[in-house]
């Protein structure tokens, strides 16, 4: 346990939210072209993020903001990946809305 307290939450969040992103790319991958070995592989990234998310909670023992803050990584994450990988667009209020979102997770982080 000491290793897991020796590394900083937000570390934690960031490579949980890293297998996260990893999962929502496999599953818009699978939304395009269905099949078991892509969901299998959605459903493990997910698993290995959740995992990862065991020591930030350990480190903080705060689940509202560490709660939070995973989401909105995950939440800038998708949208990257979305925006990226797949040439998504959002519109001017999506993009104000993520806006509020940067500022929110670092307000989190203090």
């Amino acid at each position: 346990m000491t290793l897991l307290r020796s590394i900083p939450a937000f570390a934690w969040l960031i490579l949980s939210a890293l297998f996260f992103a990893w999962g929502e790319y496999l599953s818009k991958k699978w939304a395009l072209s269905p099949g078991w070995a892509l969901a299998f592989a959605v459903l493990g990234a997910d698993c290995i993020g959740t995992v990862l998310w065991l020591p930030a909670i350990l480190n903080k023992n705060q689940l509202s903001i560490i709660g939070m803050a995973w989401l909105l990584i995950g939440a800038i994450a998708s949208v990257g990946i979305g925006l990226i990988v797949f040439r998504e667009t959002l519109d001017r209020t999506q993009w104000i809305g993520m806006g509020f979102a940067l500022v929110a997770l670092v307000l989190l982080g203090k």
